[in-house]
């Protein structure tokens, strides 16, 4: 392994909680093209054991310290240009750890467009200024006499000059610009006002209109609140660390002076400390805010992508309903409840547009549809969607099967979250050419039912909608993460080769939606797959794509057993030693649990398959392609609460968990608006992370603590003992009301009444 890849393996693996083997291993695994779930799953012995969590982080951070290593050589190759280079210098370039680091020491010799300072040397100033720094009980002005010539005008304008050219100097130190970043991150408060007349109209923000909290320990929610109040121009942002301190010399022009060792030695020690303060207040403080300002979003938008990615995994995990005939209906008022049944399998057979609400409340003909749909078909399921009209399209159904002679459909209230984005896509045209788009999206909400997972990963995955603030994010950081989410999923889940669609298949380890699609159109021509070994038989999909592909995709009934688990093709020779251990026929020994724990995996460990592999094969012949998601299961809304003005506090009610956030879980009753379970309401407890009580897809039980039916919110608790929920602390709401389904919120990218600060944040912003 190159000696910089060494170095990256020694720094990565303490972040990771690795030996430095481990990372080395895992690094020139990923540099092969290897992917995190083949890595984790199938070359345990190669890394130790790495699992999917710590390799996400490997390499994330790998790309991050190799950008470092990019930049540092740009940077290197550009002060060696100018001829500035030093031995010190190069040696605290190589020793810098980030990239802010990095940026500080480039800072003097970055090309720059003409400053003040720049100006002052033209017209001959540097000695002047050289002359002051240097002798601390000189007299400034008296210096300056000489200074005074056809540009500079008088000795005043001669001592501003030297001023620029030390407070360039000041602000380009990157040790003092460090020391000065770090305090600012241990003492630095956020401050949040109103915007004068803003008020009424940023209502949502009243939170915020006169807040303040430490830098250091603000929460990503608030910060990304605030934010959204500052882009949306009801919020002025600074951030400062010296506001409240009464002395007239404040803290950091204290650590410029220390420094510089400006003291009281003489005028010219005098007029210096008055320099320190300039820069701090003009130039050090608010390029500092601005750097904190960046990093406090970062932070926040960090926080969030991770919740987002929590969601998202437990949404995807949900417990499928299994292959079941499946009636799905996405509720309209005006423009009717879309309706379209699919088989097991999620393939189309029917579809209707029934119209029991206003203006036609057709009723009798809405139920006559349904009956015979359900009639015909022989349902076994209905997935209403969560949307306008739920609770009423769920009431029609209710009615409906009181006529329905037993076994009775079972109904299932469904996220209907991305269900729009899914029917207008290039996908949903490509899977029902000639369907209506609003019936596609009763088709997605029918298969989501059947299978979250397989028909999730259609939709793009910040489109679902179990995020905190994440149209407020990087988009391009959040697509990153979301697509490791759904990967590491499907994945952990395994893929039917013969029935999965290709955009399920192209999150298989070593496809993508280019061999996907070949894929599909082999099986559409040739028929089902009846080995893994048929699909290198596949256009473009060679050896290496096999390798990576095949432990994830499943054969049922085939001609190989082992191709319906998860054990890959490459050790189906330890697999068959197991089972001649055992004398038995394959298929008689998957499943046969008391066997297989009778034999000592040691004995089958070879040069090439160590322990690790040996007891994933027997725990997989022991229950062979087991799904590892839960067991299906649904909440029961409460009859005669529809609408959130039928809550009444100190009603016990179940809901399904949708979101789950910093500060609290969101929980779905039935009412068309979330209700919010604070943090502090979750539990008898104390509860620092709501995952650690509840995820999204979770059927919870909850009482009614407060409800505010004109800004719609909705305070509900865990609690048993909820008298101490209703009067423990709630903490501000994150963005000044409660969650309403399928509304994210917008971004502006406008920004004013902040004055230079602000204006130079939304550059900063911008640019980013």
């Amino acid at each position: 392994m190159p000696a910089q890849s060494k170095d990256l393996a020694h720094i990565i693996a303490a972040e990771v909680n690795a030996r430095p083997e481990q990372a080395a291993a895992a690094i020139a695994l990923l540099d092969e093209g290897a992917t995190v779930p083949f890595i984790a799953r199938y070359r345990k012995e190669v890394t130790g054991g790495l699992d999917d969590g710590q390799l996400r982080l490997l390499a994330e951070r790998l790309t991050y310290l190799r950008e470092l290593q990019a930049r540092r050589h740009t940077i290197v190759e550009s002060i060696t240009g100018q001829g500035k280079m030093t031995d010190d210098l190069m040696g605290r370039i190589e020793a810098a750890a980030t990239k802010a680091e990095l940026e500080d020491l480039y800072l003097p010799y970055r090309p720059k467009r003409r400053t003040r300072a720049q100006i002052a040397r033209e017209n001959g100033l540097q000695p002047l200024a050289d002359a002051l720094f240097d002798n601390r009980t000189a007299d400034p002005e008296a210096l300056a006499k000489a200074y005074v010539s056809e540009t500079v005008a008088d000795i005043r304008a001669a001592l501003d000059g030297a001023r620029d050219i030390l407070s360039e100097q000041f602000s380009e130190d990157a040790a003092l610009v460090g020391a000065l970043r770090q305090y600012m991150r241990d003492n630095a408060v956020v401050y949040a006002t109103v915007v004068s007349g803003k008020e009424e109209a940023g209502a949502k923000f009243s939170d915020y209109f006169a807040h303040s909290e430490r830098f250091a320990t603000a929460a990503g929610h608030r910060i990304l609140a605030m934010l959204r109040g500052w882009n949306e121009e009801v919020l002025t942002i600074a951030i400062e660390a010296d506001r409240d301190d009464p002395s007239p010399v404040k803290p950091a022009q204290k650590m410029i002076a220390r420094h510089y060792d400006i003291g009281s030695r003489g005028l010219a020690d005098e007029w210096l400390m008055g320099v320190a303060g300039w820069s701090w207040r003009v130039k050090l403080s608010t390029s500092l805010s601005l750097d904190l300002m960046r990093e406090m979003r970062e932070r926040a938008e960090d926080e969030a992508i991770q919740v987002f990615a929590r969601n998202l995994k437990d949404l995807l995990l949900a417990a499928p309903a299994g292959s079941r005939v499946t009636l799905g209906l996405d509720p309209g008022i005006r423009t009717g409840v879309k309706v379209a049944c699919v088989d097991g399998t999620g393939k189309l057979l029917d579809t209707a547009t029934i119209y029991p609400f206003q203006p036609k409340n057709d009723v009798i003909g809405a139920r006559a549809v349904l009956k015979a749909l359900i009639a015909r078909h022989k349902v076994d399921l209905i997935a209403i969607g969560n949307g306008t009209a739920s609770r009423e399209t769920e009431k029609l159904v209710m009615e409906l099967m009181r006529e329905l002679p037993e076994p009775r459909p079972m109904k299932v209230i469904v996220s209907e979250a991305g269900a729009s984005v899914y029917s207008a896509s290039e996908t949903a045209a490509k899977e029902f050419p000639e369907l209506d788009v609003s019936l596609r999206g009763a088709v997605s909400i029918a298969r989501r039912l059947q299978d979250p997972l397989a028909e999730l990963v259609k939709i793009e995955p910040k489109s679902i909608g179990v995020g905190q603030y994440q149209h407020d994010v990087d988009q391009m950081k959040l697509s990153r993460s979301l697509d490791g989410v759904v990967e590491d999923a499907v994945n952990g889940v395994g893929v039917d080769l013969n029935t999965a669609s290709a955009p399920l298949l192209a999150r298989v380890s070593g496809l993508g939606a280019s061999l996907a699609e070949a894929i599909v159109v082999h099986r559409d021509v040739n028929g089902a797959f009846k080995s893994r070994k048929e699909l290198l038989k596949v256009s473009r999909l060679g050896p290496r794509a096999f390798e990576q592909c095949a432990g994830f995709l499943r054969i049922r009934d085939g001609a190989e057993p082992l191709d319906a688990s998860s054990v890959h093709p490459e050790a189906y020779g330890v697999a068959k030693k197991i089972i001649a251990a055992c004398g038995r026929d394959l298929r008689a020994l998957m499943g046969d649990s008391g066997t297989l724990k009778g034999l000592d995996p040691r004995q089958f460990v070879d040069e090439r398959f160590g322990l690790p592999t040996v007891r994933d094969i027997l725990v997989e012949l022991e229950k062979p392609g087991r799904d590892p998601r839960p067991e299906f299961k649904t909440a029961s809304f409460a009859e005669g609460i529809d609408e959130i003005s039928d809550l009444k506090p100190g009603m016990m009610l179940e809901g399904t968990v949708t979101n789950v956030a910093a500060f609290g879980a969101f929980v779905d009753i039935g009412v068309h608006q979330d209700g919010l379970v604070h943090v502090s309401a979750l539990a008898d407890r104390f509860v620092k992370d709501p995952h650690e009580v509840v995820k999204a897809g979770d059927v919870v039980k909850v009482r009614v603590l407060d409800v505010d039916v004109k800004r719609k919110r909705i305070a509900l608790s865990m609690k048993k003992n909820d008298d101490a929920a209703a009067s423990g602390p709630r903490g501000p709401r994150p963005d000044g009301g409660n969650r309403n389904r399928n509304n994210n919120g917008g971004r502006r990218q406008e920004t004013g009444g902040q004055g230079a600060f602000g204006a130079a944040l939304a550059a900063a912003m911008r640019k980013k």
